[in-house]
């Protein structure tokens, strides 16, 4: 049994119900590209709203990071990863949290107690020390030297200046190394490996301090592919049992082997794929395009076609669909969808990397024409134009250079690269945060207009086959993809905006019950996902026009979004409509 399973089962038999795992790409939610940790998609019941599972939770999540994009090639990071969690929603609290999870580790997984050390907060003077954590911990055995106060930095979430429910945490590590464990840890050493971290939030921050919340809820996460390392004792996370068959096929297609010259290009392409596939393998629509997510997928697919050339692969081999059908074998148990859009993850792919050959072969015009003007350097604009624009690595440039007997400055492209990743960061923090910050009066009308456009759309255009693809809702307008083959008319447009507004007017009541999921579904009840739901749903009613499987926000009453009107109809990609609205 693997570590997802035994996670799971361990905390069913804690009275625990599991959750399956939501989407990568979030549903109405503009703070992140992607799902970056499992408490993003409970963000609406950690704020108190009633889950219809109850208040012991449990689940495994898909999520994807990007923020760190260029630290893929060592032997720890990863752009997707699976994260496990368990949640109190206003139940238990610090003493089960941090005796389940010691038993867990060393009951069920069987880790030396002597090799854990355990960090909590320190306190400040805002906040008093997690004394309650400190003696749990010593309680059950860690010795006092093993058992580290720490500051705001390390254990505090999400951050002390953010308003909002907060609190502190305790984080678990384990020692990962043969050299005999030091009786008093010391958690800048990186042989001490973070594995798991349980928030507390016990706080709600405001204009006036922090305060004890009624709700206190414990949010958990333990990384899946770090802890599976640590189990089968590897050092290195790409040598583990969950990317070793893909390194394997990488090095047999390449001819080299798996070292210090050639792994990070082995594990860019490993990690890569597995994220490729489980973005392009949801029903969200998301396809290589310049913008959001679809940039993301675009930049990590060529990304593995370089690091594939690099490795003096033929990029016109079968090494990608190789590995393509290898993730979606190994996942496809745990996430169904990727069977289901296994031949459009193969499309998608190969589509992308024809493109990319039609691009570096523009880059190589551009390249050529430098050569031309009788430059004797490329300088370092130059070599960021050519990254930037066609995709051509450094690497690539000073060999192209270097045939021609011309130097590149390439101290003065990193220099402009590190500038561009600051820039990327920063403009990006908006799109990589989450917390529970708060959804705002309006981003709540816009979820509630979202239902009614969808039923709009179906009556209008007489087609009961259209369903939501995707949505984003920011507090200026709101973002509804559907698939659809075809642009809307003018007429048609208009028709939507009436009905939509009809409906307003006619001041319908939205009301919510919890039922069985396929109950609701026979009952005529719409799911983005229906896969991403458990058992028992929340279910949103609107008069007469519209019922949906949804974790809200809503509205009471229709009237109060006032006035409904369309301001761009659009293709998302092949097959997929996008309509953007605001409410005025």
């Amino acid at each position: 049994m693997n570590l997802k399973d035994l996670y799971i089962n361990f905390f069913i038999e804690k009275g625990h119900k599991q959750i399956p795992s939501a989407p990568v790409i979030p549903e109405n939610d503009n703070t992140v590209l992607f799902n970056t940790a499992g408490m993003q998609p409970l963000t609406p019941y950690l704020k108190g709203m009633p889950h219809p599972l109850g208040t012991r939770l449990v689940d495994y999540q898909k999520c994807i990071r990007t923020n760190d994009l260029d630290s893929v090639g060592d032997s720890t990071h990863h752009t997707f990863f699976e994260m496990l969690g368990n949640w109190s929603l206003g139940d238990y609290f610090k003493d089960d949290s941090i005796k389940w999870s010691f038993e867990f580790l060393t009951n069920v997984l069987g880790i030396p107690k002597e090799r854990i050390a355990v960090s909590v907060f320190e306190g400040n003077e805002l906040v008093s020390r997690d004394i309650e954590s400190h003696d749990l911990w010593k309680s059950l055995g860690i010795t006092e030297d093993h058992i580290c106060y720490l500051g705001v930095d390390d254990n505090w979430w999400p951050n002390m200046e953010l308003l909002g429910p907060c609190g502190p945490d305790t984080e678990i590590f384990y020692w990962r190394s043969d050299e005999p464990v030091p009786d008093k840890a010391d958690l800048t050493d990186e042989r001490w490996v973070e594995i798991w971290n349980n928030v507390f939030m016990q706080y709600n921050h405001d204009q006036n301090g922090f305060t004890e919340l009624s709700q206190k809820n414990v949010d958990t996460g333990m990384g899946v592919e770090r802890t599976t390392a640590i189990l089968e004792g590897v050092n290195d996370n790409y040598l583990s049992s969950i990317f070793k068959d893909y390194i394997d096929i990488i090095a047999k297609y390449s001819g080299k082997p798996y070292d210090e010259e050639y792994a990070p290009s082995m594990r860019i392409i490993a990690d890569h794929i597995r994220t490729i596939v489980m973005i392009t393998g949801e029903n969200s629509g998301v396809r290589p395009s310049n913008t959001d997510q679809g940039y993301i997928l675009r930049r990590l697919i060529r990304r593995a076609i370089r690091h594939e050339s690099k490795l003096g692969i033929d990029t016109n081999s079968d090494l990608f669909s190789v590995l393509i059908d290898m993730v979606i074998e190994k996942f496809k148990s745990y996430y169904p969808e990727l069977e289901t859009n296994r031949d459009l993850i193969q499309d998608v792919v190969e589509t992308e990397k024809k493109k990319f050959s039609n691009t570096i072969g523009k880059g190589l015009k551009e390249f050529n024409k430098i050569i031309d003007r009788g430059a004797n350097e490329i300088d370092a604009t130059k070599a960021f134009h050519l990254y930037d624009t066609f995709g051509f690595p450094i690497e690539l440039t000073s060999e192209l250079a270097h045939e021609k007997g011309l130097s590149v400055d390439i101290d003065g492209f990193h220099k402009l690269f590190s500038e561009h990743q600051e820039k990327s960061r920063a403009g990006a923090s908006g799109k990589f945060k989450s917390g529970l910050s708060g959804t705002g009066e309006i981003e709540t009308k816009y979820h509630t207009a979202t239902h009614l456009l969808n039923a709009a759309l179906k009556v209008v255009l007489n087609d009961g086959n259209i369903h939501q693809r995707g949505s984003n809702i920011t507090e200026e307008r709101m973002r509804f993809d559907f698939n659809f083959d075809r642009k809307l008319t003018d007429d048609e447009i208009s028709k939507i905006e009436n009905l939509v507004n009809e409906w307003i007017n006619n001041d319908y009541t939205v009301t919510c019950e919890e039922m069985n999921k396929m109950d609701a579904v026979n009952a005529g009840a719409e799911a983005m996902f229906i896969e991403r739901y458990p058992d028992l749903v929340t279910v949103y009613t609107i008069g007469n026009v519209s019922k949906e499987i949804c974790t809200g926000p809503h509205v009471e009453h229709t009237n109060v979004l006032h006035h409904f009107k369309i301001v761009k109809e659009e293709a998302s990609s092949a097959g997929i409509r996008r309509i953007k609205a605001i409410l005025d």
